[in-house]
């Protein structure tokens, strides 16, 4: 068995020279430069021998093809790809020792269960001898051996989904990548799926990459979680650290989002919501930082120091908050944001557009933006505050300038 390390990895799909855009966001996961849709950037993960981790985000953030580039599946435009010592950027997917489960169990309809899961092995050019142990194997394993002589149409999604781990466990892989093998399973089958991917992988050693889109089926499981946003991991720790303290205002977001099992606290809950316009990566850059124990967050200094105090304190933190019947909620009871400043603009009010005209009046009268940046505050206009801060800031910097120069000329002069 090996480790698997990316560093750096990114993933752009080129666009055709007619359709090419300025750089610009597309709705909250999607990315578009004129390198073409940027689906997964600035991705560096390092995955232990026999360690389970699993990755969580929204749809459209990159987990699958972040995925599908480990499985060879697709190429990586930029950054390295280790399986061990190895470089894999452009080894081949049969050549990676890598097996992929499917959401959709990607089963051949005319093919019995044997047949598909010796398929693999087939294109190996194992013997035959070596094919029907392996398969006979796994699928005593898999609890699957009475259904060899069927066809996928003949059994029920839970089995199709053990067909389809069987499959991959054929292929003695040290790396297992799983791309949402549970999400068109009832409630019921995904825990037994979840729990027999635990059992395979403390019985047989290999490492495991599980994609989902929430983490209530998995929170107990894995050893490590990746939080991905906008194609990037904005949050990775250990899974008891994750739950306990989640820093990231996205991942406080996502475990608030997990159900309650009682009706009466679910329906009192207050849900967190996330808004990514709330970090200002103008000036300072942000970066994947580790700020100990294993607790990875992304952000800039600003942020960083934040989430470090905060994990120092040691104390379990509560992104879930409780009301009582009939109690108003107050803002602060479910903000997600660190800032105090930029807690007070968790609503965005309907004209608080932010408009570049406010950049630019603020700009050529700089003493009328100050004042209009306090009113937008007052009101809560967080967007137009921003703009017009911004924009006086700007113009008292130009003034001072010239007023240098201005000073520095009259000097000249009298002497």
């Amino acid at each position: 068995m090996a480790q698997v390390s990316l560093k750096n990895i990114k993933k752009v799909y080129p666009v055709s020279k007619d359709k090419k855009h300025k750089k610009r966001e597309d709705g909250p996961n999607l990315q578009i430069t004129e390198e073409g849709v940027v689906a997964v950037q600035q991705f560096s993960l390092d995955i232990a021998d026999r360690e389970f981790v699993v990755l969580v985000g929204p749809s459209g953030c990159g987990k699958s093809t972040t995925l599908r580039m480990i499985a060879g599946l697709e190429e990586i435009t930029d950054g390295e790809l280790y399986i061990g010592d190895k470089l894999m950027n452009d080894v081949a997917p049969k050549d990676r020792n890598i097996a992929m489960v499917f959401q959709n169990y990607a089963l051949y309809p005319h093919m019995t269960v044997y047949e598909n899961m010796a398929f693999s092995l087939k294109l190996k050019k194992c013997s035959k001898e070596e094919i029907d142990k392996r398969v006979r194997e796994a699928a005593h394993i898999l609890n699957i051996t009475e259904y060899l002589d069927r066809k996928p149409k003949a059994l029920s999604g839970g089995q199709r989904q053990r067909v389809a781990i069987a499959r991959a466990l054929t292929m003695e892989p040290e790396l297992l990548v799983a791309d949402e093998p549970i999400a068109s399973l009832d409630a019921s089958i995904q825990a037994q799926i979840v729990n027999l991917f635990r059992h395979l992988q403390k019985e047989h050693g290999f490492s495991i990459l599980f994609i989902a889109h929430d983490l209530d089926m998995v929170e107990f499981l894995c050893d490590r979680v990746g939080v991905m946003y906008h194609g990037k991991l904005v949050e990775t720790g250990p899974a008891g650290a994750v739950f306990q303290n989640p820093l990231h205002p996205y991942t406080k977001a996502l475990i608030a989002a997990i159900p309650i099992p009682d009706p009466q606290l679910e329906k009192n809950k207050v849900l967190y919501t996330y808004d990514p316009s709330i970090h200002d990566y103008s000036v300072d850059k942000p970066e994947f930082v580790d700020i100990g124990h294993n607790h990875f967050v992304y952000g800039n200094k600003k942020e960083i120091e934040e989430y470090k105090a905060l994990r120092e304190k040691g104390e379990p933190l509560q992104p879930i908050t409780i009301r009582k019947p009939g109690e108003k909620v107050k803002e602060e009871d479910h903000e997600v944001h660190f800032s105090k400043a930029e807690d007070e603009f968790l609503k965005t009010p309907l004209h608080d557009t932010g408009s570049i005209w406010y950049k630019v009046l603020s700009f050529f009268f700089p003493i009328i933006g100050i004042i209009a940046a306090m009113v937008y505050k007052k009101k809560q206009y967080y967007h137009n505050y921003k703009a017009c801060k911004q924009g006086a800031l700007y113009g008292f910097a130009v003034l001072a300038v010239i007023l240098l120069i201005f000073i520095i000329a009259l000097i000249l002069v009298v002497l």
